[in-house]
């Protein structure tokens, strides 16, 4: 307790931004001080902790912490995000109604749901602006919910630790983009992963390894078959669509109205699960309330187009069926979880 006393908030901020930026002289302009401040700020905290915290080398060489040092950089890291949460809260507080709502999203929920939830939030909600921020990692994303930068996200489960609250929205089957005349894409029932074995495949790029196709899939030697990954969806179906290779991505990913390519479902692989999370402990504005809220509606409407489109090929399952079917899955109201 008597170190911890000692330790005074702008200690932690000037190591932070040392830590950030390599140099005293950095985080001096970053923070509006003289150089000697910084150098005086991180002396304080080194003898208020009893540790060296940062290795200086010299001359033009950026510094780096010592081990003590990155302990107490990942305890100021989620000090100085409360910090920046205060100040978000106190901002929504006195909006109200108004002011922003910020969203992250990836491409394929950007793509298929959100403009849909926009249409409707803005119509009640005229006097709250929208802001998007788009990410290919979701990871990224909740970040920036637990640094405040963000009121909600779109996620991918299973849902990074942190102190988030979340809420399931549907499910998001995983599928074979092949092209028109390609043999695999010729039988209209589910493609097997054993199937896909030899042949080239394109898919995403930069994701959390948990996402990545060849796990997914619980195959991992897929991966020395993926001719190309890309970030973006329309790439991986205009290589699909030419032939490049068999695309392995989720329905959601898929645009439907593009010509030359089939689209089968791949069977006995578990789906990725769509969600939508925030920060448990933040001011929740009315606004971000009805976002969630239209967010569960528009899914239910996008989870029953996935299950009967699926279910309308010969031997593909009712997407659902194992657990009493779609209707019952979407019908019952999923509980907010904290983590």
């Amino acid at each position: 307790m008597t170190r911890s006393r000692a330790i005074e908030l702008r200690h932690l901020v000037a190591l932070t931004e040392v830590a950030r930026t390599g140099s005293f002289s950095g985080a001096a302009d970053a923070l509006g001080y003289t150089q000697s401040a910084i150098s005086q700020q991180i002396a304080r905290l080194e003898r208020a902790v009893g540790h060296p915290l940062i290795e200086r080398p010299g001359g033009s060489r950026p510094v780096s912490l010592t081990t003590a040092g990155q302990l107490l950089l990942g305890h100021a890291t989620a000090i100085t995000a409360r910090l920046e949460s205060i100040n978000a809260d106190l901002n929504a507080l006195t909006e109200g109604g108004a002011g922003v709502l910020r969203i992250g999203c990836y491409q394929s929920v950007g793509v298929r749901i959100v403009p849909r939830i926009l249409r409707t939030f803005q119509q009640q909600w005229p006097q709250v602006t929208v802001e998007l921020t788009e990410a290919e990692d979701d990871g990224e994303l909740l970040t920036a919910v637990e640094r405040g930068d963000l009121d909600l996200t779109f996620i991918a489960y299973p849902l990074l630790p942190g102190p988030f609250a979340h809420r399931e929205l549907l499910e998001d089957p995983y599928v074979v983009v092949t092209r028109e005349t390609d043999p695999l894409g010729s039988d209209p029932g589910p493609i097997r992963p054993a199937d896909l074995l030899g042949v080239p495949l394109v898919t995403y790029a930069k994701m959390r390894e948990v996402h990545a196709i060849e796990h997914r899939l619980g195959r991992p030697e897929l991966r020395d078959q993926i001719a190309f990954r890309s970030n973006d969806n329309g790439t991986i179906l205009g290589l699909a669509a030419e032939g490049v290779g068999a695309a392995v991505v989720s329905w959601l990913s898929v645009d439907r109205s593009r010509p030359g390519m089939r689209t089968r479902a791949l069977a006995g692989v578990p789906p990725r699960i769509v969600g939508i999370a925030w920060h448990q402990d933040r001011y929740r504005s009315a606004s971000s309330e009805a976002f969630v809220r239209l967010a569960q509606q528009e899914a239910y409407v996008e989870q029953e187009l996935i299950a009967d489109t699926l279910s309308a090929a010969p031997g593909s399952p009712r997407l659902g069926d194992s657990d009493g079917g779609i209707d019952e899955h979407l019908a019952r109201e999923d509980p907010v979880h904290d983590v």
